[in-house]
């Protein structure tokens, strides 16, 4: 898989399948609602981008039946729900997509066999909620990667956008310090003694 890979931290929408919108153009589905922190996203995105030295995948996490649009009924499904949406895919795209759910995998390879897959992934512990399933995720990517001959190391990431909002607060409390300070040299400034006659 040739060119620069993106990836869509995509809102859920009513429509008949949100992933398969995004997985046209781009290789990883992450719903804005799945409360995964941002560095697990960077993370998986690095990853995706490392796999496509060794073929490519596009993976899909789904953590709630909404993310599914108008096909709700796969909730829970994710094999079925892997080869609905890699028939969705088969015009754009040959390789292997994985599924990822609170409850299991999904994987589609167009139409082969994903058995070789099977080992790769069996007994890895999902945890199925925000950044735990986010963490399921990427064990995944790295376990088929591995079994695809392309061992991918755990990427290690900064998310600039933190750090900058820490310096952001600690300007905000320095401003409002200086504030504090005005505002009571300027009340001193203000205040008599009690008894001091006003001048004439």
């Amino acid at each position: 898989m040739a060119g620069t890979l993106t990836f869509s931290t995509a809102p859920a929408r009513a429509d008949g399948d949100p992933a398969s919108d995004v997985l046209t153009t781009e290789p990883l589905f992450l719903p804005q609602d799945a409360g995964i922190p941002a560095a697990q996203q960077a993370q998986l995105v690095a990853l995706v981008r490392a796999a496509s030295g060794g073929g490519g995948i596009r993976v899909a996490l789904i953590a709630s039946p909404t993310d599914l649009g108008s096909i709700s009924a796969l909730w829970r499904q994710p094999a079925s729900y892997a080869a609905f949406l890699g028939e969705e895919l088969s015009l754009v795209y040959h390789g292997l997509l994985l599924v990822v759910m609170p409850n299991g995998f999904g994987l589609y390879d167009h139409g082969q066999s994903t058995a070789r897959y099977g080992p790769a992934i069996a007994g890895i512990v999902i945890h199925p909620t925000g950044g735990g399933l986010a963490a399921t995720t990427i064990t995944a990517i790295r376990r088929l990667a591995a079994a695809s001959g392309h061992p991918l190391a755990l990427p290690h990431v900064q998310v600039r956008g933190n750090a900058g909002r820490a310096d952001q607060t600690r300007w905000i409390v320095f401003g409002l310090g200086l504030l504090l300070i005005a505002l009571a040299w300027a009340a001193s400034l203000r205040a008599r003694p009690l008894g001091q006659p006003r001048s004439a």
